[in-house]
């Protein structure tokens, strides 16, 4: 896992974006955006528009007009996020959470040999991930995973959950071969949604979005 410096001019922005999103305030947020050049990567909906604003690209990407506010509640997240590191081909972009580092080939074998989709494989934010026999975090621990691919096998997700891959607990297959949880927001995937940062003038800021999905 790739990590940057800590910053705390970062981490203030971080804070901030927090407070942005509490109190779904997009004049602020505009503030907190950088007002050209930016981009989106992986938009398979086909919304963007460098022509457009950047507030109304990160708009598009967050969903933040959303009725229920779940793009609201997404950037809570990206500001929630423990960690970031670059972005491949933009020197000077940080995105979080953190693109991890991996054996590209080794994967789509892995994916190939079990017959599997690749958005099935995510891996532990941490070593020493516990996975546990019961979707409780007092339940005996079957299995610690280190920093590898793990295959997801579903999610006890409750009624109304938007986003079970952060807010409920993960089934997986351990590498060996058990079945067992693992707590909310432990894993993620490589193909994850982003948020990217960069430094201007007047300290940091959003300067583009990273889609999720393969």
């Amino acid at each position: 896992m790739p990590t940057v410096p800590r910053d705390a001019a970062f981490d203030a922005l971080r804070k901030e974006l927090a407070d942005i999103a509490k109190r779904r305030d997009r004049a602020a947020l505009v503030q907190r955006t950088a007002a050209r050049d930016f981009f989106w990567e992986r938009d398979f909906s086909g919304s963007f528009d460098p022509r457009r604003p950047s507030i109304d690209n990160l708009t598009g990407a967050l969903t933040l007009d959303a009725d229920d506010g779940s793009g609201w509640d997404a950037l809570a997240a990206f500001a929630a996020e423990t960690s970031a590191g670059p972005l491949p081909g933009r020197p000077s972009v940080v995105c979080a959470p953190a693109i991890p580092q991996f054996d590209e080939d080794a994967r789509g074998q892995l994916i190939e040999s079990t017959q599997s989709d690749g958005l099935e494989w995510n891996y532990p934010r941490a070593a020493g991930l516990q996975v546990r026999a019961a979707p409780q975090a007092n339940a005996p621990v079957a299995e610690t995973l280190g920093l590898h691919f793990v295959r997801v096998l579903g999610f006890q997700e409750k009624d109304g959950d938007t986003d079970p891959a952060r807010n409920a607990w993960a089934r997986v297959s351990t590498p060996s071969g058990k079945a067992g949880f693992t707590a909310p927001n432990s894993l993620l995937s490589p193909y994850a949604d982003r948020l990217c940062y960069g430094k201007e003038a007047g300290g940091w800021r959003i300067v583009g979005y990273v889609g999720g999905g393969d």
